[in-house]
Protein backbone atom coordinates (compact mmCIF):
# COMPACT_ATOMS: atom_id res chain seq x y z
CA UNK A 1 0.00 0.00 0.00
CA UNK A 2 1.00 3.45 -0.85
CA UNK A 3 2.21 4.90 3.15
CA UNK A 4 1.11 8.53 4.34
CA UNK A 5 2.98 10.72 7.16
CA UNK A 6 0.33 10.84 9.08
CA UNK A 7 -2.31 8.90 11.42
CA UNK A 8 -4.85 9.66 13.99
CA UNK A 9 -5.04 7.75 16.98
CA UNK A 10 -7.27 8.33 20.02
CA UNK A 11 -7.02 12.19 19.39
CA UNK A 12 -3.39 13.26 18.42
CA UNK A 13 -1.61 12.87 15.26
CA UNK A 14 1.17 10.30 15.20
CA UNK A 15 3.62 9.19 12.51
CA UNK A 16 2.83 6.67 10.21
CA UNK A 17 4.90 3.69 11.95
CA UNK A 18 4.48 4.75 15.26
CA UNK A 19 0.89 4.11 14.70
CA UNK A 20 0.47 0.49 16.86
CA UNK A 21 -1.26 -1.74 18.75
CA UNK A 22 -0.40 -3.92 21.80
CA UNK A 23 -0.04 -7.49 20.39
CA UNK A 24 -2.54 -8.48 23.49
CA UNK A 25 -5.25 -6.45 22.12
CA UNK A 26 -8.51 -7.94 22.45
CA UNK A 27 -9.36 -6.69 19.00
CA UNK A 28 -6.58 -8.20 17.43
CA UNK A 29 -7.52 -11.60 19.36
CA UNK A 30 -11.34 -11.60 18.67
CA UNK A 31 -12.00 -9.44 15.97
CA UNK A 32 -13.86 -7.17 18.25
CA UNK A 33 -13.17 -4.27 15.56
CA UNK A 34 -15.56 -2.07 13.87
CA UNK A 35 -14.35 0.32 10.84
CA UNK A 36 -15.63 2.24 7.42
CA UNK A 37 -14.32 2.87 4.05
CA UNK A 38 -14.91 6.10 2.71
CA UNK A 39 -13.29 7.97 0.32
CA UNK A 40 -12.30 11.68 -0.84
CA UNK A 41 -12.03 12.80 -4.13
CA UNK A 42 -10.89 15.64 -6.56
CA UNK A 43 -13.54 18.00 -6.77
CA UNK A 44 -13.91 20.82 -9.04
CA UNK A 45 -14.26 23.16 -5.58
CA UNK A 46 -11.46 21.02 -3.78
CA UNK A 47 -10.53 17.53 -1.84
CA UNK A 48 -14.30 16.53 -1.07
CA UNK A 49 -15.29 13.47 1.24
CA UNK A 50 -18.26 11.83 -0.26
CA UNK A 51 -21.12 10.84 2.45
CA UNK A 52 -18.61 11.38 5.35
CA UNK A 53 -21.29 11.89 8.13
CA UNK A 54 -23.28 9.07 6.82
CA UNK A 55 -20.45 6.84 7.49
CA UNK A 56 -19.04 8.14 10.63
CA UNK A 57 -22.84 7.68 11.62
CA UNK A 58 -23.08 3.82 10.44
CA UNK A 59 -19.48 3.14 11.92
CA UNK A 60 -21.62 4.30 15.41
CA UNK A 61 -24.53 2.20 14.49
CA UNK A 62 -22.09 -0.85 13.89
CA UNK A 63 -20.12 0.00 17.00
CA UNK A 64 -23.44 -0.03 19.49
CA UNK A 65 -24.46 -3.23 17.87
CA UNK A 66 -21.12 -4.93 19.48
CA UNK A 67 -22.23 -2.54 22.94
CA UNK A 68 -18.78 -0.67 21.87
CA UNK A 69 -19.22 3.19 23.46
CA UNK A 70 -17.02 5.31 20.87
CA UNK A 71 -15.20 7.78 23.22
CA UNK A 72 -15.13 10.60 20.11
CA UNK A 73 -18.79 12.22 18.60
CA UNK A 74 -19.55 12.69 14.97
CA UNK A 75 -17.86 15.68 14.83
CA UNK A 76 -15.41 15.00 16.37
CA UNK A 77 -14.32 12.22 14.27
CA UNK A 78 -15.09 14.27 11.59
CA UNK A 79 -12.56 16.69 12.28
CA UNK A 80 -10.10 13.96 12.57
CA UNK A 81 -10.75 13.22 9.29
CA UNK A 82 -10.05 16.55 7.89
CA UNK A 83 -6.84 16.48 9.57
CA UNK A 84 -5.54 13.30 8.62
CA UNK A 85 -6.06 14.40 4.45
CA UNK A 86 -5.05 18.00 5.17
CA UNK A 87 -1.25 16.79 7.32
CA UNK A 88 -0.48 14.10 4.96
CA UNK A 89 -1.23 16.48 1.93
CA UNK A 90 -3.95 13.89 0.10
CA UNK A 91 -6.22 14.43 -2.41
CA UNK A 92 -8.07 11.93 -4.06
CA UNK A 93 -7.62 9.16 -1.20
CA UNK A 94 -9.39 6.31 0.71
CA UNK A 95 -9.91 6.49 4.44
CA UNK A 96 -10.30 4.28 6.92
CA UNK A 97 -11.40 5.15 10.61
CA UNK A 98 -11.51 1.88 12.54
CA UNK A 99 -12.92 1.57 16.51
CA UNK A 100 -11.55 -1.55 18.55
CA UNK A 101 -11.11 -3.27 21.91
CA UNK A 102 -7.85 -2.83 23.14
CA UNK A 103 -4.99 -3.66 25.11
CA UNK A 104 -6.43 -4.40 29.42
CA UNK A 105 -8.42 -7.38 29.32
CA UNK A 106 -8.58 -11.17 27.38
CA UNK A 107 -11.09 -13.88 27.23
CA UNK A 108 -14.41 -13.39 25.20
CA UNK A 109 -16.07 -11.06 27.91
CA UNK A 110 -15.00 -7.93 26.36
CA UNK A 111 -16.77 -4.70 27.95
CA UNK A 112 -14.17 -4.03 30.47
CA UNK A 113 -11.53 -3.50 27.08
CA UNK A 114 -10.99 0.08 26.45
CA UNK A 115 -12.01 1.39 22.88
CA UNK A 116 -9.46 2.76 20.73
CA UNK A 117 -9.76 5.15 17.62
CA UNK A 118 -7.51 5.50 14.56
CA UNK A 119 -8.03 6.73 11.56
CA UNK A 120 -5.80 6.27 8.55
CA UNK A 121 -6.24 7.52 4.93
CA UNK A 122 -3.74 7.22 2.01
CA UNK A 123 -3.79 6.63 -1.54
CA UNK A 124 -5.85 4.16 -3.21
CA UNK A 125 -6.67 3.38 -6.51
CA UNK A 126 -9.77 1.23 -8.75
CA UNK A 127 -9.94 -1.88 -6.21
CA UNK A 128 -11.23 -4.00 -8.94
CA UNK A 129 -8.78 -2.33 -11.57
CA UNK A 130 -9.15 0.48 -13.98
CA UNK A 131 -9.52 -2.04 -16.58
CA UNK A 132 -12.24 -4.00 -14.26
CA UNK A 133 -14.34 -0.25 -14.37
CA UNK A 134 -14.07 0.18 -18.08
CA UNK A 135 -14.88 -3.49 -19.42
CA UNK A 136 -16.56 -5.16 -16.68
CA UNK A 137 -14.86 -8.54 -14.62
CA UNK A 138 -15.61 -11.83 -13.88
CA UNK A 139 -17.21 -12.99 -10.91
CA UNK A 140 -18.14 -16.71 -9.70
CA UNK A 141 -20.52 -17.32 -7.38
CA UNK A 142 -18.52 -18.77 -3.78
CA UNK A 143 -19.10 -21.58 -1.87
CA UNK A 144 -19.11 -19.93 0.97
CA UNK A 145 -22.93 -18.60 2.20
CA UNK A 146 -22.74 -15.10 3.67
CA UNK A 147 -23.40 -14.91 7.37
CA UNK A 148 -27.05 -15.11 8.72
CA UNK A 149 -29.25 -12.71 10.55
CA UNK A 150 -29.08 -14.68 13.29
CA UNK A 151 -25.70 -15.41 13.56
CA UNK A 152 -24.09 -12.33 14.12
CA UNK A 153 -25.35 -9.29 12.18
CA UNK A 154 -24.54 -8.84 8.99
CA UNK A 155 -25.65 -4.83 8.94
CA UNK A 156 -22.63 -4.06 11.20
CA UNK A 157 -19.42 -3.80 9.44
CA UNK A 158 -17.15 -5.75 12.01
CA UNK A 159 -13.66 -6.79 11.69
CA UNK A 160 -14.25 -10.68 12.50
CA UNK A 161 -17.32 -10.54 10.01
CA UNK A 162 -14.59 -10.12 7.57
CA UNK A 163 -13.54 -13.72 7.74
CA UNK A 164 -16.37 -14.85 5.88
CA UNK A 165 -15.71 -12.75 3.01
CA UNK A 166 -12.11 -13.18 3.10
CA UNK A 167 -12.68 -16.85 2.27
CA UNK A 168 -15.17 -16.22 -0.49
CA UNK A 169 -12.23 -14.07 -1.62
CA UNK A 170 -9.39 -16.31 -1.47
CA UNK A 171 -11.18 -19.05 -3.43
CA UNK A 172 -12.80 -17.08 -6.36
CA UNK A 173 -9.17 -15.71 -6.70
CA UNK A 174 -7.57 -18.95 -6.85
CA UNK A 175 -9.92 -20.20 -9.50
CA UNK A 176 -8.76 -16.83 -11.72
CA UNK A 177 -11.85 -14.62 -10.90
CA UNK A 178 -12.18 -11.21 -9.83
CA UNK A 179 -14.63 -11.42 -7.61
CA UNK A 180 -16.85 -13.41 -5.32
CA UNK A 181 -20.59 -13.33 -5.26
CA UNK A 182 -21.94 -15.43 -2.28
CA UNK A 183 -25.75 -16.56 -1.49
CA UNK A 184 -27.15 -16.29 1.64
CA UNK A 185 -28.57 -19.08 3.88
CA UNK A 186 -31.58 -19.26 1.68
CA UNK A 187 -29.53 -19.66 -1.44
CA UNK A 188 -30.52 -16.22 -2.28
CA UNK A 189 -27.84 -13.64 -3.84
CA UNK A 190 -26.70 -11.65 -0.97
CA UNK A 191 -23.59 -9.48 -1.85
CA UNK A 192 -20.13 -9.46 -3.17
CA UNK A 193 -17.35 -10.01 -0.85
CA UNK A 194 -16.71 -6.33 -0.55
CA UNK A 195 -19.56 -4.87 -2.35
CA UNK A 196 -23.32 -4.84 -3.53
CA UNK A 197 -25.23 -6.22 -6.35
CA UNK A 198 -27.75 -5.11 -8.75
CA UNK A 199 -29.31 -7.05 -11.21
CA UNK A 200 -30.49 -5.14 -14.45
CA UNK A 201 -33.26 -7.02 -16.93
CA UNK A 202 -35.48 -5.16 -19.32
CA UNK A 203 -34.59 -1.90 -17.69
CA UNK A 204 -35.96 -3.13 -14.44
CA UNK A 205 -32.75 -2.59 -11.54
CA UNK A 206 -33.10 -5.26 -8.61
CA UNK A 207 -30.58 -5.45 -5.85
CA UNK A 208 -30.99 -7.61 -2.83
CA UNK A 209 -32.92 -6.33 -0.02
CA UNK A 210 -31.42 -5.73 3.64
CA UNK A 211 -33.13 -8.90 4.82
CA UNK A 212 -31.35 -10.60 2.74
CA UNK A 213 -28.26 -10.60 5.36
CA UNK A 214 -26.29 -7.89 3.07
CA UNK A 215 -24.71 -4.77 4.22
CA UNK A 216 -26.54 -1.41 4.15
CA UNK A 217 -23.97 0.02 1.72
CA UNK A 218 -23.79 3.67 1.48
CA UNK A 219 -22.51 3.83 -2.53
CA UNK A 220 -25.91 1.38 -3.09
CA UNK A 221 -27.82 3.95 -1.44
CA UNK A 222 -26.26 6.50 -3.51
CA UNK A 223 -27.06 4.19 -6.77
CA UNK A 224 -30.20 3.46 -5.56
CA UNK A 225 -31.09 7.34 -5.48
CA UNK A 226 -29.35 8.56 -8.59
CA UNK A 227 -31.19 5.86 -10.54
CA UNK A 228 -34.44 6.49 -9.21
CA UNK A 229 -33.69 10.15 -10.18
CA UNK A 230 -32.48 9.15 -13.85
CA UNK A 231 -36.17 7.42 -14.15
CA UNK A 232 -35.26 4.00 -13.60
CA UNK A 233 -36.93 1.96 -11.32
CA UNK A 234 -35.59 -0.20 -8.48
CA UNK A 235 -37.21 -2.82 -6.64
CA UNK A 236 -35.70 -4.31 -3.56
CA UNK A 237 -36.28 -8.37 -3.58
CA UNK A 238 -34.48 -11.83 -3.65
CA UNK A 239 -32.30 -12.44 -6.53
CA UNK A 240 -31.50 -16.06 -6.99
CA UNK A 241 -28.47 -17.04 -8.71
CA UNK A 242 -30.32 -18.17 -11.74
CA UNK A 243 -31.18 -14.48 -12.67
CA UNK A 244 -28.02 -13.55 -12.79
CA UNK A 245 -27.00 -15.38 -15.60
CA UNK A 246 -30.66 -14.23 -17.39
CA UNK A 247 -29.65 -10.45 -16.99
CA UNK A 248 -29.15 -7.94 -19.35
CA UNK A 249 -26.50 -6.08 -17.23
CA UNK A 250 -24.77 -6.69 -13.99
CA UNK A 251 -23.12 -4.49 -11.28
CA UNK A 252 -21.46 -4.38 -8.07
CA UNK A 253 -21.16 -0.87 -5.68
CA UNK A 254 -18.97 -0.28 -3.23
CA UNK A 255 -16.61 2.49 -1.58
CA UNK A 256 -13.74 0.39 -2.99
CA UNK A 257 -15.03 -0.77 -6.27
CA UNK A 258 -17.52 2.25 -6.56
CA UNK A 259 -19.97 1.16 -9.56
CA UNK A 260 -18.27 -1.57 -11.51
CA UNK A 261 -19.82 -3.90 -14.30
CA UNK A 262 -19.63 -7.83 -14.13
CA UNK A 263 -19.03 -9.02 -17.33
CA UNK A 264 -19.67 -12.81 -16.64
CA UNK A 265 -20.95 -14.48 -13.72
CA UNK A 266 -19.91 -18.42 -13.14
CA UNK A 267 -18.73 -18.39 -16.99
CA UNK A 268 -22.20 -17.34 -18.24
CA UNK A 269 -21.52 -13.97 -20.63
CA UNK A 270 -22.97 -11.18 -19.67
CA UNK A 271 -21.95 -8.75 -21.98
CA UNK A 272 -19.97 -5.68 -22.19
CA UNK A 273 -20.96 -3.10 -20.02
CA UNK A 274 -24.81 -2.07 -20.63
CA UNK A 275 -26.56 1.72 -20.85
CA UNK A 276 -27.98 1.76 -17.59
CA UNK A 277 -24.36 0.93 -15.55
CA UNK A 278 -22.50 3.32 -18.08
CA UNK A 279 -24.93 5.85 -17.07
CA UNK A 280 -24.88 5.41 -13.33
CA UNK A 281 -21.07 5.10 -13.80
CA UNK A 282 -21.12 8.59 -15.32
CA UNK A 283 -23.77 10.03 -13.29
CA UNK A 284 -21.88 8.49 -10.03
CA UNK A 285 -18.16 10.26 -11.64
CA UNK A 286 -20.16 13.70 -11.91
CA UNK A 287 -21.30 13.66 -8.47
CA UNK A 288 -18.35 12.40 -6.36
CA UNK A 289 -16.38 15.25 -8.49
CA UNK A 290 -19.13 18.37 -7.81
CA UNK A 291 -20.20 18.58 -11.25
CA UNK A 292 -23.74 17.77 -10.17
CA UNK A 293 -25.62 20.26 -8.02
CA UNK A 294 -28.06 17.54 -7.26
CA UNK A 295 -25.98 15.65 -5.01
CA UNK A 296 -24.19 18.46 -3.94
CA UNK A 297 -25.00 17.88 0.15
CA UNK A 298 -23.06 14.91 -0.55
CA UNK A 299 -19.75 16.50 -0.40
CA UNK A 300 -17.81 17.58 2.62
CA UNK A 301 -15.05 19.64 1.50
CA UNK A 302 -12.00 19.38 3.69
CA UNK A 303 -10.22 22.49 5.68
CA UNK A 304 -7.65 22.47 7.82
CA UNK A 305 -8.59 21.14 10.75
CA UNK A 306 -7.41 20.72 14.14
CA UNK A 307 -7.29 17.16 15.60
CA UNK A 308 -9.98 16.46 18.29
CA UNK A 309 -8.63 15.82 21.69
Amino acid sequence: MQEAEKIWMNGSLVDWHDAKVHVLSHGLHYGSSVFEGIRAYDAEQGTAVFRLEDHLRRLERSAAQYFMEIPYGVEDMRQAVHSVISSNGLGACYIRPIVLRGYGVMGLFPLDAPVDVSIAAWFWGAYLGEDGLKNGIDAKIASWRRIGNNTIPPTAKAGGQYLNSILAKIETHKGGYAEAIMLNEQGMVADGSGENIFVVKDGLITTPPVSAAILKGITRDSIMEIARAEGYEVVERDISRAELYDADEVFVTGTAAEVCPIRSVDDHVIGPPGPITRRLQQVFADVIHGRDPRWAHWLDYVTAATPAG
